[in-house]
């Protein structure tokens, strides 16, 4: 495996790795559920909501944190990770300062939504652009030829 990634490089290797999975998705929410965890740890003074139990607020963000890295490692279970994901991040509203006064509710609802609309065999972009672009061009060609 060195051998391979020696001759290929580090960055088409991790291009190639975050190709196989929802990496922004992922990423986002497990960034949601860092966030959610260090606006725990503010002054009182800026603290809206400590929680209900105090111990909710805690398991929340983390569960936050560990579904995303879950879904980084393990795609192939990214639809459930991705329901569980929006379920405690929609959770964490009422148990953490209001979902981490609302910068990790927004990442955490955004990344488990990128997870959930993930394809793995979509296609890459640019080669729907080019099939669009032939498409569009034949189209014109035969239209050409009708009217002449």
């Amino acid at each position: 495996m060195s051998d391979n990634l020696s001759r290929q490089g580090m960055r088409p290797a991790f291009r190639s790795w975050r190709a196989g999975r929802p990496f922004w998705g992922g990423l986002l929410l497990a960034l949601g559920g860092a966030e959610i965890l260090l606006t725990e740890k503010v002054s009182l003074k800026v603290a809206m909501h400590i929680g209900m139990q105090g111990m909710t607020g805690y398991l929340l963000p983390v569960l936050m944190l560990l579904v995303g890295l879950l879904i980084l490692f393990s795609p192939s279970q990214r639809l459930f990770y991705s329901i569980v994901g929006v379920l405690c991040t929609l959770g964490s509203w009422l148990t953490s300062n209001l979902g981490g006064f609302f910068v990790g509710l927004l990442l955490g609802v955004v990344g488990s939504c990128l997870t959930f609309g993930w394809l793995p065999d979509q296609e890459p972009r640019s080669e729907r652009r080019r099939r669009k672009r032939e498409a569009k061009s034949a189209a014109t060609k035969t239209e050409l030829q009708h009217q002449a």
